[in-house]
């Protein structure tokens, strides 16, 4: 990343976590993953995606909403103060990318469009390349 010479916040890069990262890339069910690893994002945006694709919408909400708190966690304790760039390209970054696009999908999928909406907008704030590679 280059240095942000409009006077905003510089983007927030998420630390990589190898151990979790790994299990699932290895194949290991995101839930194990999650049970190890509760803070790790994108195990609860994996659990978030199977739960939508199976129908569970409910569950999708729940498990995204899950991701999408940790995130923000883990965001704050990286220095992001509410606002300002959350790169897509970072890939540390897109378990929290994926658990606020399957919270904002599950969302709209329940009728609870401010939340819907809210989403749409605070993931295209972070990053529009998030925006449109989650669709």
């Amino acid at each position: 990343m280059h240095p942000n010479l409009l006077g905003g916040p510089d983007p927030t890069l998420l630390p990589d976590e190898p151990a979790p990262r790994s299990a699932l890339e290895a194949g290991d069910d995101p839930a194990e993953v999650a049970a190890r690893f509760p803070s790790y994002s994108g195990a609860w945006a994996d659990l978030a995606d199977r739960a939508f694709a199976a129908g569970s919408t409910v569950e999708s909400y729940a498990y995204a909403r899950v991701g999408y708190h940790r995130g923000l966690d883990a965001l704050r304790r990286n220095g992001w103060k509410g606002h300002g760039p959350v790169p897509w390209s970072h890939a540390p970054n897109r378990g929290f990318l994926r658990s606020l696009h399957a919270l904002g999908r599950a969302a709209a999928a329940i009728g609870e469009t401010d939340e819907a909406t809210r989403c749409q907008e605070f993931l295209a704030d972070s990053d529009p390349a998030a925006a449109d590679a989650l669709g």
